[in-house]
């Protein structure tokens, strides 16, 4: 997804920026992330002059992962806001121009856009995804959700070792 200085500051309008990039790698490491949509953006670039752009939009991808709590399969679709600009700087003064953080300096006429995209579809994936606010998690006895019901839930839930089953009366 290359874009170029000269062809946002020559353009009447806004220049559109509709792409699918394939995230799959970015997350093929994570065993609770099953399957994921491509990441589609929505973006447009708008010339700020002085050789520097604005890049605005959405990005948006489906995930299907595990809940963390009880393991069973879900489905989320990220939305993620994109705001950055960018500024055309001589390498010499890259430093200088990035103290105040308001742009991201680029040496070239034109770069590439989708690192920055990828980076935000990765820090808005959910490092502990939940199926739901009161989901229980699996019961530690019956290996099961909660919520579908266990042998834990009928109230004898302790386990007595059995060299020890004789003191079970003791205090009573």
């Amino acid at each position: 997804m290359q874009l170029f200085f000269r062809k946002v500051a020559t353009s009447d309008g806004p220049v559109p920026i509709r792409e699918s990039l394939n995230v799959s790698e970015l997350v093929a490491d994570r065993a609770d992330v099953t399957a994921v949509s491509p990441l589609e953006t929505d973006l447009v670039a708008v010339s700020l002059g002085q050789g520097s752009m604005s890049v605005e939009g959405t990005l948006t991808a489906g995930l299907d992962m595990l809940c963390s709590r009880c393991l069973s399969p879900m489905h989320e679709d990220l939305k993620i806001e994109f705001r950055e600009r960018f500024k055309q700087t001589s390498s010499s003064s890259v430093e200088e121009e990035d103290e105040d953080g308001d742009f991201i300096a680029v040496t070239e006429d034109s770069f590439d856009i989708a690192p920055y995209c990828e980076e935000l579809f990765v820090l808005h994936v959910p490092f502990a995804p939940i199926c739901s606010e009161d989901c229980q998690g699996i019961a530690p006895a019956a290996g099961q959700n909660w919520s579908i019901g266990s042998d834990d839930s009928n109230g004898d839930t302790e386990k007595i070792d059995p060299r020890l089953a004789g003191l079970k009366d003791f205090f009573k």
